[in-house]
């Protein structure tokens, strides 16, 4: 049996490591590092021990009954990531790498971030493991996301302004592959989501499948079977690889993500790769982004900072070209209205990011019989994106 990906971190014709000689050395360090600890009992004892009594987890698999009541459609279960200690799935990975860090001898951690969850719990680790810890932003989503740049700060993060480009994650993640260039021997860099070089994509995969190896659990336990469909957001993908890949064997369960449709994918804002991308490199692998005729990467928009990022994780390009996933996009408008639905119905409020799949469930249950079973991986929790909210309708910037 095909395993994804190989030794040189190919998924399919995806993947890969294009990256400059000087990085190879760090990467072949991290390749044979992250082997030889994901065997050893004894760091999966206390990756497992710090999830448990750190991050919080195993996360609750809710029923969201008053939402299932309200669209009369399948039972809607909502995997509560937004519950993990701050605020979102990110923790899982960051934890993970940190320790991996920690062993390898490193004292610095740098990381890209966009909505900024991801920087928080980079900034988190690093406090809590007595690491130094510069995180590179956007000045666009530092503008839209100030809540968690002010946790970021509290937990002793430096943060660097990025103002190339768009100034968002793009641009973010350039400049912390720049410094990283400059500083590899003692600093390790923490990638938040499933793209990037080899072995990247299959690092944060394998730190994330914790949510859907407790999906699988949860759901065996609660309904005696496997739900029908799973649903996550996509920017890079590690929320949705998380929830996926556990899952990826059994064919009678659908895989959807939902990209971000932005604007609108006939206005060309939006960040929707593999809805409306093509094939390429991007930031060290290959798999599908936005790009123009000559190969330049196209800047890419989405309400949710999170999803605002140009290109799609290589394992995600490989399940849409071998049909084991199915990809949608939403336009931010259906992605507000998921947000206000969401918070209205079940008080819980949800991250932009996460709305984005919230949308497509609004649009998908009136389709389905009543006796189909949905997870819906609810990422990240919204109270960093309520001022953004509040300001846009008032006509203001946040």
């Amino acid at each position: 049996m095909v395993r994804y990906p190989d030794t040189h971190g190919h998924f399919g014709p995806f993947g890969g490591r294009y990256v400059a000689e000087t990085l190879m050395p760090a990467l072949l360090e991290l390749e044979n590092a992250y082997h030889r600890n994901r065997r050893d009992p004894a760091f999966q004892r206390e990756l497992t021990g710090f999830l448990k009594d750190y991050a919080g987890r195993e996360t609750p698999l809710y029923l969201a009954s008053n939402l299932t009541r309200k669209l009369k459609g399948p039972k809607i279960y909502l995997k509560r990531e937004d519950l993990n200690h701050t605020g979102s799935h990110k923790i899982n990975n960051t934890l993970g790498q940190a320790l991996l860090a920690r062993r390898m001898g490193k004292r610095r951690l740098i990381a890209e971030t966009g909505a900024g969850q991801h920087g928080v719990a980079t900034a988190t680790v690093a406090a809590l493991f007595g690491l130094s810890c510069r995180i590179f932003m956007g000045a666009e989503d530092i503008r839209r996301q100030s809540p968690n740049v002010d946790r970021m700060k509290a937990l002793g993060a430096e943060i660097i302004r990025v103002v190339s480009g768009t100034a968002t994650l793009k641009d973010a993640m350039n400049e912390a592959i720049r410094c990283w260039v400059r500083r590899v021997r003692d600093t390790y860099y923490v990638i938040g989501s499933t793209a990037g070089p080899h072995p990247y994509p299959r690092l944060v995969r394998d730190f994330q499948s914790v949510i859907g190896r407790e999906v699988k659990r949860q759901i065996l336990h609660r309904e005696g079977r496997l739900p029908d469909i799973l649903i996550a957001c996509v920017g890079g993908g590690s929320n949705a690889l998380g929830l996926f890949y556990p899952f990826k064997n059994q064919t009678g369960v659908e895989l959807i993500g939902v990209e971000a449709a932005g604007k609108g994918l006939k206005t060309g804002r939006h960040a929707a790769s593999l809805s409306a991308g093509s094939v390429g490199v991007l930031h060290g692998n290959k798999t599908y982004l936005l790009q123009d005729g000559q190969g330049q990467v196209r800047d890419a928009y989405s309400i949710a900072a999170g999803l605002d990022y140009p290109g799609v994780g290589p394992e995600h390009a490989f399940f849409y070209q071998t049909g084991r996933a199915r990809y949608v996009a939403v336009k931010d408008q259906e992605a507000v209205r998921a947000f206000h639905v969401l918070t209205r119905e079940e008080g819980i409020i949800p991250a932009l990011e996460s709305a984005h799949a919230l949308a497509f469930v609004l649009k998908l249950v009136p389709t389905l019989s009543r006796d189909k079973i949905l997870v819906v991986n609810l990422s990240g929790r919204g109270d960093k994106d309520v001022r953004q909210l509040v300001a846009e309708r008032e006509g203001v910037r946040a």
